[in-house]
């Protein structure tokens, strides 16, 4: 009997490890991974932006247009992190950045805003606030110089979330934010595509070659994140059409609990999809976090199972890649920032480059734009 007792001790233990290393590796089931080591611990801050993505490619740039946008992007770049370095908020970070990037005649948002059919520019723009998910955005303003304030005013200063044409005007007005004649964001570029669209009959997306969509996401020294997206919509855009930027969870969103997101590109997949909130919801509901399962013991102390999950940011940048691959398959095209709450500072796009940067308290420092950068 005493054989047996010891024998059916030790089936039982070796049962009790095996479902325990089952239900482990089971947590990390829909994301193929053998057992790894943990993360390091989450950085201090870290920031992305963006400038769009699309049909970018070395040969059609030239060395000035190059360096002209990498320039942009690092002043961008730099404005945010200065924010997070200096114990700043996530919200101020991105609205540092995105005002850069609005004031910068190079992309569409902003100053550098694309022309509608009847030769108006309309302005998008969102934010969003990890910490509370509270957000604000604003669609189709004429003349406001910087959407990205007056997204953030919608927030803090309204009972709504977004507003749209001349009553987002109007509450610009109400609340001090300036305002510009509709001339301030002409500029021949981009006029010169309208006229062409025009003249061969050619879609937006002939002339556009790239979305020029702004973005940028943050995480702070306190653990909160933040998102804001803001554009000019695209060219010869008609009847007062809105993309996904101004839309919380299709072009803009942020959940300290899952993570932070920017898109640019073809706003209507966008909106089908809804890209942003799609990713973090996913990334949400896997219930990764940075670190290794916790050590499990028997009674007697014995270590029975140590198993990691899949590391976050491969987690991250499996549904990212994704989600990018369904708005492919629906026929769109763009890409997306995104940030974890463990700072991972992350790119997916399906377009030939996309205009972006990152930086972390760790040291990292980087723009690109093209796919092979």
């Amino acid at each position: 009997m005493d054989n047996f007792a010891c024998y059916h001790s030790r089936m039982r233990g070796f049962i009790t490890r095996f479902a325990l290393v089952f239900s482990v590796v089971a947590l990390a089931g829909q994301v193929p991974a053998t057992a790894r080591d943990a993360e390091p611990a989450g950085t201090r801050w870290s920031f992305a932006i963006h400038g769009g993505a699309g049909t970018i490619s070395r040969e059609d740039m030239t060395p000035e247009e190059d360096a002209a946008h990498r320039a942009a992007l690092q002043a961008a770049l730099d404005a945010g992190s200065k924010v997070l370095d200096e114990g700043g908020t996530a919200m101020d970070a991105v609205e540092a950045a995105i005002l850069l990037l609005e004031d910068e005649p190079r992309f569409n948002a902003g100053r550098g805003a694309v022309y509608t059919w009847e030769g108006s520019h309309e302005l998008d723009a969102s934010i969003m606030d990890g910490a509370t998910r509270d957000a604000g955005a604003v669609a189709g303003v004429t003349n406001i110089r910087n959407p990205i304030l007056l997204a953030r005013k919608v927030m803090t200063d309204s009972p709504h979330v977004m507003l749209a044409g001349k009553g987002a005007e109007d509450f610009a007005v109400e609340q001090g934010i300036e305002i510009v004649p509709p001339s301030y964001f002409d500029t021949e570029r981009r006029r010169e595509a309208l006229e062409r669209m025009k003249a061969r009959q050619l879609s937006s997306l002939d002339v556009d070659l790239k979305f020029g969509t702004v973005g940028a996401v943050a995480l702070d020294t306190a653990g909160n994140m933040a998102a804001g997206t803001s554009t000019g919509g695209m060219t010869g855009k008609r009847w007062g059409r809105v993309g996904d930027a101004p839309i919380i969870g299709a072009g803009t969103f942020a959940d300290n609990r899952s993570c932070a997101v920017s898109a640019t590109g073809w706003g209507e997949y966008f909106i089908r999809v809804g890209v942003a909130h799609e990713i973090c919801a996913r990334l949400r509901l896997q219930g990764y976090g940075a670190g290794p399962v916790p050590h499990t013991s028997s009674e007697d102390g014995e270590v029975m199972v140590a198993v990691a999950l899949p590391l976050v940011s491969e987690v991250a940048q499996k549904i990212a890649d994704e989600v990018m691959a369904d708005v492919k398959q629906l026929g769109g095209d763009g890409g997306i920032i995104l940030l974890t709450p463990e700072g991972h500072a992350l790119f997916s796009f399906n377009t030939a480059g996309m205009y972006r940067g990152r930086a972390t308290s760790d040291g990292v420092n980087e723009v690109a734009i093209y796919g092979n950068d």
